[in-house]
This record gives structure tokens, C-alpha cells and sequence, in this order.
């Protein structure tokens, strides 16, 4: 396995990790390229927990981030000190990570995340310390995605590290006493989603294409 691109993601990332917090890891993979040539397909991801690290085989990354995935997506734009490993195919995919953005899988996916989030707010056992807890991180995530969501949808630009993390903080903890506020946090957004933004309609898929094809000539011998 050939780690391309990785770095940290989550709430280091963006600015919301505290003492206790996870470091979670995010990269991407170019399996040896005789392996797609067998029955057997090679695995497109490697989990592991302690430490907890996500890697996706460079396909699978492209197909999630062309769907407009949040957490894949970001590994492309994130902050120069948070990146562990850059290789010269990896610096290419960041050459290219504008190819990968689309108007309609944007709304689709920052909404869709979003409005998880609202629901586990809203139908979290009120009664349970822990489900508080739970419910302020929920909160935090709705309002981050939303924040990213719009301005990816109205600047063209992933934005990671959020702007006021504190801030965020405290919509989460509001948002956990009083979830039916946030309601109002995703008509706004809505509303701004329809509102002509600067993203083509649907991604380009070309680059990708491109990129992907010189990783499997790059790893076509295995002992590359």
C-alpha cells in the first residue's frame, strides 16, 4: 500500500479539539495495480482504531469526493500544518481539487449531513447526561456543516480551520438546550443554497480521470 495523501482531520482540523479529543487521521491509497487484474478486487479502505486512521484507495476517494462528500473532501484543502504526507501524486490531486466540486452534490451532501444532525438532536433522550453531551457535538457538526456548506456553495473554497471556533462552541451548546432553534439554521441555509452560487452544476470528472490513470501506471509494478 502506497499512503499518496494524509493528514489530520476532525476536530483538530477545525479548530474544535480540546483535551480529551480524538486525533482523527484521513488519507488516501494507490493499491499495487496487478491487484485489479485477478478476481479479487483489492480493499478500497483500511480502518483502524488507536490510532484512529481512515484510508481510502485512490478510486474509491475520487468517486466520494466527486459525490461531494464533506469528510473525504477536506483532505484535499487541508491546512498546510496539518498534512503528514504529501507526495508528488498527492500534490497533484490538490493541483486539481477545484475538478472535484459540483453545485448540486454540494447542497445535497452539506444539507444531508446537516439535517442527520438536527435529527439526533431532536430525538435524543432529554433525561440522559451522556445524550447531552452527544447532543452538543451534534450541534457543533450541524453548524459546521452548514458553515462550510455555504461557503463552499457561495466562495468555491473548502474551508477547514473554522473562522471562530468559540462561537461554534456555543451555538453547539445552545443548540443542545433548545435543538428547535437550530431549525431555523437550516431554512437560512436553504434559502442561501437557492440563491445562485459559483460552482459549475456537476463536477469535472476529467482530472480525475486523468490523475487516476497516472496512479496506476505509477504502481503497475508491485514492487514499485
Amino acid at each position: 500500500m502506497h499512503v499518496l495523501l494524509a493528514g489530520i482531520v476532525g476536530s483538530t482540523a477545525y479548530g474544535l479539539a480540546h483535551a480529551g479529543s480524538d486525533i482523527d487521521r484521513l488519507g488516501l491509497f494507490a493499491a499495487p495495480t496487478v491487484e485489479f487484474h485477478g478476481l479479487q478486487r483489492p480493499a478500497e479502505s483500511h480502518v483502524t482504531t488507536a490510532p484512529d486512521r481512515t484510508l481510502h484507495e485512490a478510486a474509491k476517494w475520487c468517486r466520494l469526493a466527486l459525490n461531494g462528500n464533506p469528510t473525504a473532501s477536506e483532505l484535499a484543502w487541508l491546512p498546510e500544518d496539518m498534512y503528514e504526507v504529501r507526495t508528488p501524486l498527492g500534490e497533484e490531486l490538490i493541483g486539481i481539487r477545484r475538478s472535484f466540486l459540483g453545485a448540486h452534490a454540494v447542497r445535497r451532501s452539506y444539507l444531508g449531513y446537516a439535517s442527520q444532525q438536527f435529527r439526533k438532536l431532536t430525538t435524543r433522550d432529554a433525561g440522559d447526561p451522556a445524550a447531552r453531551a452527544r447532543a452538543a457535538k451534534h450541534a457543533r457538526h450541524l453548524v459546521r456543516l452548514v458553515e462550510q456548506g455555504l461557503a463552499l456553495h457561495e466562495t468555491g473554497e473548502v474551508v477547514v480551520r473554522l473562522a471562530d471556533p468559540e462561537r461554534v462552541r456555543a451555538l453547539g451548546e445552545r443548540y443542545a438546550e433548545r435543538p428547535e432553534e437550530a431549525a431555523g439554521l437550516l431554512a437560512s441555509a436553504e434559502e442561501r443554497f437557492d440563491r445562485p452560487g459559483v460552482l459549475p452544476e456537476a463536477p469535472d470528472e476529467a482530472p480525475a480521470e486523468a490523475w487516476l490513470r497516472r496512479v496506476r501506471a505509477v504502481h503497475l509494478d508491485p514492487a514499485a
